[in-house]
């Protein structure tokens, strides 16, 4: 069993990355600092449903800290001397990424070059990080491929990210340092994170929440489960690759008109959405070519469209909306 450093633990896709090492039997040491992006109440949740779920509830050590604090990371790579580093932890979000580009490049950037410097003093635990299809801009080449330039970023926040991902290309030559970069593509499902578009569309359906739909539903997106991103998560914790950029997605887009149906049939009603045309920073289509993460990482997603959508509709009425057994 490993022992293994997440950040971002409290969040998305950390809490259920989380769940997943504790049910292998893995010691997770999570990191998260609890910012208000949204509402910190609903991390909270999501770390009591972590230790709730967990085989051994002591077998998660959770720290609340920043991964811009250079010495919390040095200590807690120190202390525990970990086999991996699943790192997670960012300011997420293209849009809010204009508003306020200065924190995203000192949390993104910033606070992965402290992870990577305190891999460096204590033991080069493998990094795997947590990186996005955005990186790819507005790229001719469809389905995106990790040989892609990606050189063309639209918002600062993936700018950010494809600069930590050439990061960690400068500390795996320089010193070595196992770096695994995964591009994520469009996640969802449950413990989503309240500014993603599926759980909008329920709030928008429940709550009245204005929603807006971009280009009229006209946009592709390569659709992915949380528990398949976890799955390629996992595997790159446990292989050493040198150096690697690998996408994770589905491979097969979804029409975000269609995606926005799924939801409102699981909820048996209709969302009231707000046509808008697509910002500046976003693009009509993604598509992730799978084939080096099948190769490299035995990634094999198995969750439809339709049953992410059942299962997150499940999770929203008993973790939101308080709907018990239904």
């Amino acid at each position: 069993m490993k022992k293994i450093l997440l950040t971002g633990a409290a969040g998305f896709i950390g809490s259920n990355t989380a769940s997943a090492l504790l049910r292998r039997g893995d010691t997770v040491v999570g990191v998260d600092n609890l910012n208000d992006y949204y509402d910190p109440a609903r991390k909270q949740a999501n770390l009591e449903e972590v230790r709730a779920t967990a085989p051994d509830p002591e077998k998660f050590i959770f720290h609340r800290a920043d991964i811009r604090d250079a010495d919390a990371m040095e200590g807690l790579c120190a202390e525990h001397g970990f086999d991996a580093i699943i790192h997670l932890a960012a300011m997420a979000g293209v849009r809010a990424s204009i508003e306020d580009p200065h924190l995203y490049l000192d949390v993104n950037l910033g606070g992965t070059l402290n992870l990577l410097e305190a891999a460096q003093h204590h033991g080069q635990p493998l990094f795997v990080f947590a990186s996005t299809s955005s990186v790819y801009g507005r790229t001719k080449e469809i389905p995106f491929v990790e040989s892609d330039r990606a050189d063309r970023p639209l918002a600062p926040y993936p700018a950010s990210k494809r600069a930590a991902e050439l990061l960690g290309h400068s500390y795996f030559h320089l010193f070595g340092q196992n770096f695994t970069a995964l591009r994520f593509f469009t996640v969802y499902g449950r413990r989503g994170r309240p500014d993603m578009m599926a759980y909008k569309v329920l709030d928008n359906i429940f709550h009245g929440t204005e929603v807006p739909l971009y280009n009229g539903g006209q946009m592709h997106r390569d659709w992915t489960y949380v528990d398949d991103i976890v799955q390629g998560l996992i595997a790159a914790a446990d292989r050493p690759l040198g150096y690697e950029v690998i996408n994770l997605g589905r491979g097969k887009p979804t029409l975000l008109a269609d995606f926005v149906r799924l939801i409102e049939e699981q909820a048996g009603k209709p969302a009231n959405l707000t046509n808008q045309p697509m910002p500046a920073a976003d693009i009509e289509y993604t598509f992730a070519n799978i084939d080096r993460a099948a190769e490299l990482l035995g990634y094999a997603p198995t969750v439809t469209v339709e049953q992410g959508v059942r299962e997150f509709w499940a999770w929203y009425q008993e973790s939101v909306m308080g709907v018990h057994g239904t």
